[in-house]
């Protein structure tokens, strides 16, 4: 993988003021919200802290590939790209790993909230283990919003980007816990890799975590997706 490529396009999405207020504001400001609200249960804050990580965690992801992607393309930047010595791999892999990295603010700025604000105590370990795990867990929104980017045009992919976004977030029960979804969402819910990124760190606050189904959906996910990011881009040359 070329890391010029991947450090120029983790610094230009961290520099984007809309990142900052929807991906790390935006999900503080719910978490903070929703805490005050119906936090008062034992477990409650730790729960809706991982569903506001995984909600800014994914929009962080999707907003910093699709959109940004589509643009590029009518700007023509992929023109120059496609003119320099990179293998159309190493620009999917450096596309996808910007948009997981982009990941990582979003949850530690719900967590560090969590902690100080509403005290949710772990140790350190657990901490650690937590937000490694949704971090990488973004892994298949990446390719999504990757796929998107080279799919349609700029226009239409923030379109796209952020009704996905919604949709999944909704039946993936990050607003309202699984649990309480109506039957026919639950029935869907456990598929969605949203469902599955939080469930990663329900699991982890519990006393007996099992991790490999979450693990396996969204491994098959990103597999999947990946292939259709990469299938969308070599379309295009």
């Amino acid at each position: 993988m070329n890391a010029i490529l991947v450090r120029l396009e983790i610094v230009r999405a961290l520099r984007d003021p809309r990142y900052l207020a929807l991906a790390v504001a935006t999900p503080i400001g719910f978490y903070l919200l929703f805490a005050t609200l119906f936090g008062h249960g034992p477990g409650v804050p730790g729960d809706l802290m991982v569903a506001m990580s995984a909600y800014g965690a994914i929009w962080a992801v999707l907003s910093t590939t699709g959109p940004r992607i589509a643009q590029e393309r009518e700007l023509g930047w992929l023109t120059q790209l496609r003119a320099m010595p990179v293998p159309a791999w190493q620009v999917f892999a450096a596309k996808t790993a910007a948009g997981i990295a982009t990941a990582l603010p979003a949850i530690l700025a719900v967590c560090l909230t969590a902690a100080l604000v509403k005290g949710v105590r772990l140790d350190a370990a657990h901490w650690t283990a937590l937000v490694a795990a949704m971090w990488l867990g973004t892994a298949p929104f990446a390719a999504l919003g990757v796929a998107i980017g080279y799919a349609v045009n700029a226009d239409a992919s923030y379109v796209v980007c952020y009704g996905l976004y919604m949709v999944t977030s909704a039946v993936g029960g990050l607003w309202i816990p699984p649990a309480q979804l109506p039957e026919s969402f639950r029935a869907v819910s456990g598929w969605l890799p949203s469902n599955r990124l939080a469930d990663l760190g329900w699991q982890l606050l519990g006393p007996a975590p099992a991790l490999w189904p979450a693990i396996g959906i969204l491994a098959a996910w990103t597999a999947l997706l990946g292939a259709v990011a990469l299938l969308a881009y070599r379309r295009l040359r």
